[in-house]
């Protein structure tokens, strides 16, 4: 492995702080690395992987679309694309999409829609904390200060509004606000759950100003907090959704979903894509819509989150000088701890268990949505038994 990450220095950019592990292959909710150990993988390639690794449904679906086409210009339309946006559309109840690669090429998508049906002179706004994207405008819009450092200028009248700040919000949104962006459920932030009164007051704020509320549900869209998408905690309807991650089943895939009133923010030219909406990624986005929304899984991230979240609960109490909070929604959860968990991690994956630290001290989990109560009770096992150690 050490010749490995030595070769991988050599060929790459200085990105990524890359996971020692040389891995074979995936099965379903495990990574087996090449010398055959086995990892229970709660990393979820970062919320993407919603059913698991080498998924037969998906890897049937992209072999049969590989033999038609693998790619074709978007000048064309193809019939798995429609099959696919036909089934979104149904299960997200909005009017019209446009397809992505990605989730910053998605949110950038939106700053666009917004810009060319409010104009160049309203703000807009994200909370504090949030996580959009890399890209120029994805990253505008993202408060990390790490992130940004060394990048800027970045995109005018983009400004931010405390999280949970029901006063801050009062303060800042006017007849001049076009739009604000809002993580139902923060992730890198560490599993940041938005509060009721803040939603309220933002539908309240909409109905007297009229700006779009774009809900980026990229981390916690289709079905992984137990509902199709975060918002729906609320009983909530944003303007504009914005998915990707798990929606490709490990492919690049992602959406802009748009209420009718964003139907005319594009014309022919004015936005485009070259691979978005591929035909092998829209293959395997079917099969996870089918399994998701039809074949159960929502039910078993609400379910098994819940069980999940309260044994979580349980260990919290025997270990309160560690742990320091238990958040999250369905198998999107963080266990905030009173350390930097950088340690938690290495012992974790000795005991062939995977996780993120995310925001220094917030173990999050994003098991895949196939994940069964022995794969929870195996993770709650190791984590205790981590705990013990630390």
């Amino acid at each position: 492995m050490k010749d490995l990450l030595k070769e991988e220095e050599k060929l790459f950019l200085r990105t990524y702080k890359r996971i020692p592990i040389n891995i074979s292959h995936g099965d379903g909710v495990h990574l087996i690395a090449k010398d055959g150990t086995r990892y229970l993988d709660f990393i979820g390639g970062l919320g993407v992987n919603a059913l698991g690794h080498a998924h037969p449904g998906i890897t049937e679906a992209i072999n049969k679309q590989t033999a038609k086409f693998s790619h074709l210009s978007n000048y064309f339309i193809t019939d798995i694309q429609l099959e696919f946006t036909t089934k979104l559309l149904k299960y997200s109840n909005m009017s019209k999409v446009f397809l992505t690669n990605s989730g910053a090429e998605t949110v950038e998508a939106a700053i666009k829609g917004i810009r060319r049906l409010k104009g160049s002179e309203g703000e807009i706004f994200s909370l504090t904390n949030s996580f959009h994207g890399r890209t120029y405008g994805a990253l505008s819009l993202t408060d990390r200060k790490e992130y940004k450092k060394g990048f800027e200028p970045l995109l005018p009248k983009i400004s931010t509004i405390k999280f949970n700040d029901e006063e801050d919000l009062q303060k800042k949104i006017n007849e001049k606000t076009a739009a604000v962006f809002v993580e139902f459920l923060q992730g890198e932030s560490g599993v940041k759950l938005i509060s009721t009164l803040f939603v309220k007051l933002l539908t309240e704020l909409k109905q007297k100003y009229n700006f779009a509320i774009v809900a980026d549900c990229i981390q916690s869209g289709v079905g992984r907090t137990g509902k199709p998408f975060a918002f729906n905690h609320f009983e909530f309807m944003p303007d504009i959704i914005l998915i990707a991650k798990s929606i490709g089943g490990g492919l690049p895939l992602g959406a802009m979903l748009t209420k009718s009133e964003f139907n005319e923010s594009f014309s022919y030219g004015s936005h485009g894509t070259t691979f978005g909406g591929n035909p092998v990624s829209c293959a395997a986005g079917l099969i996870v819509l089918e399994e998701v929304f039809e074949n159960g899984l929502m039910k078993n991230a609400e379910e098994l989150g819940n069980y999940f979240k309260n044994e979580l609960v349980e260990l919290k109490k025997l270990f309160p000088d560690k742990m320091k909070e238990i958040r999250g929604l369905g198998f999107m959860i963080g266990v905030e701890m009173n350390d930097n968990c950088t340690l938690l991690i290495e012992k974790l994956m000795k005991k062939n268990v995977l996780a993120t630290c995310t925001n220094k001290n917030v173990l999050r989990l994003l098991p895949p949505l196939i994940t069964t109560k022995n794969d929870i009770d195996f993770f709650l096992y190791n984590f205790h038994e981590v705990l013990k150690q630390i």
